[in-house]
């Protein structure tokens, strides 16, 4: 049978090869293949396993909305209906973790999910974030101050008509060299810690989570009860591993941004790395999915949450579930992130 010939989601390399073969080599990491889904030969979000977060059990691989509106991740997408389309295919290909927030679009990707998916399915877990905001032109704008991560907090429980947002991530800013914040948003990490414990204890938000943090900062929120953190990491760009072993050690969920690279000026990128190409050629893969699937197999409590605007890029990050990397190839990625000799 020819990929052309098949549904989107049985088009992805992974697939071509269970119709060819039959089976999926399985893991040297991660036992059998989990069971696919219900849906006959789709695949399934769950068949990389699950994890808790903040108290749910979601699927590793998961969904963010960044990608759904327009240009610059501002105004309407380009095509309303398929980016319904794309959320609701998610959530019937098993993906029970959707990373959002009101600053995209503005409103924009949680207007969608609203239409898409409410009233929201009994498992899934929506997961946004404060700390940014948006002028009447687009600009992204810091807003770090108590007051403003309430108001990030009130906006998100209306565009997604919620009582309570399950998890919201405190998104840091001026921890870095590419954020300069004014003095009226340079505010210290424990006021902001503190307003967001109380809007968990107002029961506006199920859990927080945190964003572009450091270790230390990291050490200093946790005892705030941390449920996930986003930072930026990769199988090229390891700089967050001694974030991921704290949160390994605290049984925090951790769920990279960047997960394969970046479109910015000197940020690696995964897909076109000759390691990664190799990698792909030999599993019949795409470069992509060698990177997803890399993440997977690294760490159990890495949850992936790749956007996509596309039904059929949609079918192909879901398939990374399926994608069993040997020892060998997993040898090969672990050493793109060792130190130097």
């Amino acid at each position: 049978m020819q990929p052309e010939g098949l549904p989107i989601e049985l088009r992805s390399a992974p697939f071509r090869r269970i119709l060819r073969n039959g089976t999926v080599a399985p893991s040297t990491r991660g036992g059998s293949l989990p069971p696919i889904g219900a849906t006959p030969g789709s695949p399934s979000a769950g068949a990389a396993g699950t994890y808790p977060l903040a108290g749910r059990t979601v699927a590793r691989v998961g969904f963010g909305a960044m990608q759904l509106p327009g240009p610059g991740v501002w105004g309407p997408p380009a095509d309303r209906d398929r980016a319904l389309a794309v959320l609701r295919r998610a959530v019937e290909l098993g993906i029970n973790h959707i990373d959002t927030a009101d600053f995209y679009g503005r409103s924009v990707a949680n207007h969608l999910i609203r239409e898409a998916l409410h009233p929201y399915p009994d498992d899934l877990v929506i997961v946004s974030k404060v700390g940014a905001t948006r002028d009447d032109e687009g600009a992204w704008v810091p807003a770090q101050r108590p007051a403003d991560l309430r108001a990030g907090v009130e906006a998100n429980l209306r565009s997604l008509a919620l009582e309570r947002v399950d998890i919201v991530n405190l998104r840091v800013m001026g921890s870095d060299d590419h954020h300069e914040l004014p003095p009226d948003q340079q505010v210290d990490l424990d006021s902001q810690l503190a307003e967001m414990v109380a809007l968990r204890e107002e029961g506006k938000i199920g859990a927080i989570g945190v964003s572009t943090v450091t270790l230390e900062q990291l050490r200093q929120a946790l005892p705030a009860g941390i449920a996930c953190v986003q930072n930026p990491y990769s199988v090229l760009d390891r700089s967050g591993e001694p974030l991921l072993e704290l949160c390994a050690r605290r049984g925090v969920a951790w769920v990279p941004y960047f997960p394969l690279g970046s479109a910015f000026a000197g940020m690696p990128k995964v897909a076109e790395h000759p390691t990664v190409l190799d990698a792909a050629a030999r599993l019949e893969v795409s470069p992509a999915q060698v990177g997803l699937a890399w993440l997977l197999a690294h760490d159990e409590r890495i949850l992936l949450i790749p956007g996509t605007s596309s039904l059929e890029h949609l079918a192909d990050n879901v398939a990374t579930a399926e994608v069993r990397l040997d020892a060998d190839t997993m040898a090969a990625l672990d050493a793109l992130g060792a130190p130097a000799a």
